[in-house]
């Protein structure tokens, strides 16, 4: 496992999530990879598989992927929350990302995708009295 994020980091990240599924049933996701030898949204799409991110009842997970090294990234959501918020929403969100990576604000720019996604899932999937964490909120890695 390849941890490109110190503690400190991840801390700050991890909590995002939190604050950013505090009300909504959706759940976020933040995988990194050193490298991507392909397309980041295809291999997204295979990550969001391999963490069982499918599995959500109202399918409203969404994954940021990032591939350091390669300086590719991708935001991808499963079909409940794609159907809501359409492509332009994902584009809008990877600008954000985009806008702090180009200033060397890494993890800036990746809370600032997390948060963003979480008033997206609030507006459509908001929370509800029985909903529960069906995903865990650690960033994953992998080499």
């Amino acid at each position: 496992m390849t941890k490109i994020l110190n503690a400190a980091e991840e801390k700050i990240l991890v909590d995002a999530i939190a604050v950013a599924e505090k009300n909504t049933s959706g759940e976020i996701r933040v995988h990194i990879e050193k490298t991507c030898k392909g397309d980041a949204v295809e291999q997204a799409k295979v990550i969001f598989e391999k963490l069982g991110m499918t599995v959500t009842e109202a399918r409203n997970g969404v994954l940021i992927y990032i591939a350091e090294e390669s300086h590719k990234f991708a935001i991808i959501g499963d079909a409940g929350i794609h159907e809501k918020v359409g492509h332009d929403f994902w584009d809008h969100s990877k600008d954000l990302m985009l806008q702090h990576f180009k200033k060397g604000e890494f993890v800036e720019g990746i809370k600032e995708a997390v948060l963003s996604c979480g008033e997206a899932l609030k507006k459509h999937f908001p929370f509800q009295n029985n909903d529960s964490n069906e995903l865990s909120n650690d960033i994953s890695y992998e080499h």
